[in-house]
């Protein structure tokens, strides 16, 4: 048990580093563009191209972790995207900077399935939705550390955050070489199953997913989840500098920061209550995270509507600790609908539906800004795309699967 939290503490590290190199480009809008000129679409671009090119190389990196293992896969991605972020300090007009986002779309995109296929795999009992949400914290810090990217940028410059992080996690890659460990279990105990090893090809993996109602109620959950949450990291830094007159690092950090508090709060909540609830009730995890996108409603509606700063915070921090409930049980979820050999390949897949559908959401508001479209009526239209969230996961019908029994 203590390497199952051990593995789960050096993982916190990788996702707080992946997410801070992922969205501290969104609190740097005034100094990017000052430095680089571009349209507000084309800033819009910048994180949509790296959400297309991470959600559809998700499946395919998800398989890839499935079928070589979770360890390489993890330190490979850590130390290239580390030194995509730091060559993106060099980036000197629109184009260079265009195409270092795309390939951290390309490094990014195997991280996730392989490590919470691995937590689930070290904790695939009562203590699943808190190792997973722990690990989720790592991805909050380094969201609501993002926010600072915007005060460095006033005090340093664009360039001297990207080379940080980029230096950081190279240094870390070499350390998570050393001490992490593939879980032997899971894949040892399908081939007793069998009486041989495990069969895993990329056509089997989809077929099983694509062929299951199931998972498409929680593809098109993940979908819709997706557009409001890009959107919301995409612009509302800059929704708040603009609607409220904050300076660009006041207005990153608000964005960033309070959010991300209460989501972790969330994590600690749902993880606690789905894993203290699914002792009685297997569904627990289903209801655990209706329950949470049900409160996001409200609050992204009053993100979009509230003339007080004060109010759009507090929308965002309601839309924090519903996004915490998601962080600690989709994959907990997935578990339950989906066989385990292709656990790593369905969380590829709903990464694709949420990164796709999420770069559509930041790049059409980016085109809406420069028409003069106010981000406020794209927040409230969100809250009612949200409505459906709860109908499609309670809709869910949970069978063992292949595969899919307790290890």
């Amino acid at each position: 048990m203590s390497r199952a939290w051990l593995v789960v503490g050096l993982l916190w590290v990788v996702a707080c580093l992946n997410y801070l190199a992922r969205v501290m480009l969104t609190t740097m809008h005034g100094s990017i563009v000052a430095a680089i000129p571009m349209s507000e679409a084309e800033f819009g671009l910048l994180t949509s191209v790296f959400l297309w090119v991470y959600g559809l190389l998700s499946p395919l990196a998800g398989f890839v972790s499935d079928r070589l293992g979770r360890k390489r896969v993890i330190v490979t991605s850590l130390l290239i995207w580390s030194a995509i972020t730091w060559l993106t300090a060099y980036a000197r007009n629109f184009p260079e900077l265009l195409v270092m986002r795309a390939l951290m779309g390309v490094s990014e995109c195997c991280y996730f399935p392989a490590a919470l296929a691995l937590i689930t795999e070290y904790h695939p009992g009562p203590t699943q939705s808190r190792a997973v949400g722990l690990h989720m914290t790592g991805l909050l810090a380094g969201a609501a550390l993002g926010g600072l990217g915007g005060w460095l940028a006033e005090m340093r410059g664009w360039n001297f955050s990207f080379s940080l992080v980029g230096g950081l996690g190279m240094l870390y890659g070499l350390i998570l070489a050393v001490l992490l460990r593939d879980a032997p279990a899971p894949r040892k105990e399908i081939a007793a199953a069998s009486g041989r090893a495990p069969e895993i090809r990329l056509s089997r993996a989809l077929s099983s997913l694509l062929g299951s109602r199931p998972f498409w109620l929680v593809l098109t959950f993940c979908a819709i989840q997706g557009a409001v949450g890009y959107a919301v990291v995409g612009w509302m830094p800059t929704y708040l500098q603009e609607h409220f007159h904050l300076h660009q690092g006041a207005a990153g950090l608000s964005a960033t920061g309070y959010r991300y508090l209460t989501e972790l709060a969330g994590v600690a909540i749902g993880g606690f209550w789905a894993d203290r609830w699914s002792r009685t009730q297997a569904r627990a995890p289903i209801y655990v995270l209706a329950i949470g996108v049900s409160a996001a409603i409200p609050g992204v509606f009053l993100a979009g509507t509230s003339g007080l700063v004060v109010f759009a915070i507090l929308g965002l921090m309601l839309w924090g600790l519903a996004s915490g409930f998601a962080d600690c049980n989709l994959m907990p979820v997935i578990c339950l609908t989906t066989d385990r050999r292709y656990r790593a390949t369905a969380y590829g897949v709903t990464n694709l539906a949420a990164a796709v559908a999420g770069g559509l959401a930041v790049y059409g508001a980016g085109l809406w800004r420069d028409r003069q479209f106010d981000f406020g009526r794209i927040l409230v239209m969100a809250s009612i795309a949200l409505l459906l969230c709860p109908a499609l996961l309670l809709w869910i019908r949970t069978a063992p699967a292949k595969g899919n029994s307790p290890p």
